[in-house]
């Protein structure tokens, strides 16, 4: 009985290794699917970008499995200095061509920006515009209390122009590092009034309030992207840069308020 035992197991363990394995015949087994690597793919881009690069961040890191998008958004000229000064990146989107030319100076950029939108200031007040803003001139009023941002900052930048062509001069509460932080003091009652972009003031739905001036399309702005020069993940920084670029990101862009270049 033990022998037959034992003959019953060794026949049933030839089966077994005959269907998982290959045979005396020369077949092979099928080689198994290998997931993806996971990737990092770290944007540098200027803050009035934050709502609509997050949003194409996710649908990116949703067509390209394994892949995961790290955005650091600030001033332009904060980053475009990072750059510099060898912070790891793979694409920097800035909102300026003077602060994107820091980074092709510098010879970081792994081919020349290309512009993919335009942005004009406009000024944000708190709900029901309670300083009666209607113009830029209104801005200078000793009652207001205007917030800005730094003039390295390309918001700031266009402010200065706009105040040139104007022959209004502004005097701040405080100039902020980035459209963001101008927001934030027009949102938290800090300040009756703040210069930021029309895209931010979208972005912010009802809790603020847009005031258009015609002035601000003297100090429209370019916004340059670019794959940089040592990026890490250099083929999807190209293909995130043709996302932009593309339809998907133009049609994004547009939505968010955002001119085509």
């Amino acid at each position: 009985m033990k022998i037959r035992a034992l003959a019953a197991i060794g026949a049933a363990s030839a089966l077994l290794l005959t269907g998982c394995g290959g045979s005396s015949g020369g077949g092979t087994a099928a080689p198994a699917t290998q997931a993806a690597a996971p990737q990092t793919l770290t944007v540098l881009a200027a803050a009035s970008l934050t709502e609509t690069f997050t949003a194409l961040g996710k649908q990116f890191e949703t067509d390209h499995p394994g892949v995961s998008v790290k955005f650091d958004y600030a001033g332009s000229s904060d980053l475009a200095q990072q750059i510099v000064n060898g912070a790891p990146a793979d694409v920097f989107a800035a909102a300026s061509d003077a602060t994107m030319k820091t980074v092709t100076d510098a010879n970081l950029t792994a081919a020349k920006p290309v512009t993919f939108a335009k942005n004009v200031l406009q000024i944000a007040t708190p709900p029901g515009n309670p300083k009666k803003i209607a113009t830029f001139a209104d801005l200078a009023k000793p009652d207001v209390k205007v917030v800005v941002c730094a003039p390295q900052v390309p918001c700031g930048a266009a402010a200065q122009k706009v105040e040139k062509a104007t022959g209004t001069t502004l005097k701040p509460v405080s100039e902020e590092a980035d459209v963001k932080s101008v927001l934030s003091k027009v949102q938290t009652g800090d300040a009756d009034a703040g210069l930021v972009y029309v895209t931010d003031v979208n972005s912010a739905g009802d809790k603020v309030q847009g005031v258009n001036f015609p002035e601000a399309a003297q100090a429209a702005t370019n916004y340059p992207i670019a794959v940089l020069k040592n990026a890490p993940a250099a083929d999807l920084a190209n293909q995130f840069l043709t996302t932009v670029t593309g339809e998907q990101g133009q049609k994004a862009l547009e939505q968010a308020g955002f001119a085509k270049p």
